[in-house]
């Protein structure tokens, strides 16, 4: 399966998905580098189809993705959003990596947070905004932790 198939193969499969749902939802995507870009309008079931910490959402994310690797397809990474919920959060956790930022360099402390893979990404591209500070990721899985700290140190 080519990229173009692919795409359209994962689309429609999401539409599929959602419709067990009760949901009869026309999904856009879109192809952005190697990652399938999938985009599920605001609806009545946002909230069922994001789930509690977005867990329906990774859940719907993993199945797609999956499904793409057990047909062969040539991309399986794919990036579903509801209602622009991941948007949303990723623009609040970069607020907050800003604030994170700032309060490092003010006190010369470094920060230590806990988050996820995708928000530990955000933090990551904001702060390599800044010339003069650093971060990295240690440890494993969900005790894997962000540091924040100025270059220097």
């Amino acid at each position: 399966m080519n990229r173009e198939e692919s795409v359209q193969f994962a689309q429609k499969y999401l539409e599929d998905l959602l419709s067990f749902f009760g949901a009869n939802i026309t999904v856009s995507s879109t192809c952005d580098e190697d990652v399938i870009e999938l985009s599920v309008p605001s609806n009545e079931l946002n909230s069922l189809l994001i789930g509690r910490n977005a867990e329906t959402l990774r859940s719907l994310q993993y199945i797609v993705s999956t499904i793409l690797r057990n047909k062969e397809a040539e991309l399986t990474r794919v990036n579903i959003d509801i209602a622009d919920y991941k948007k949303q959060r990723a623009d609040r956790i970069a607020k907050q990596a800003r604030e994170w930022v700032e309060e490092v360099r003010r006190t010369g402390d470094s920060r230590v947070v806990s988050m996820n893979a995708a928000d530990r990404r955000i933090v990551h591209q904001v702060a390599g905004e800044y010339s003069d500070i650093h971060t990295s990721s240690e440890g494993e899985g969900r005790d894997r932790k962000l540091t924040i700290a100025q270059a220097s140190s």
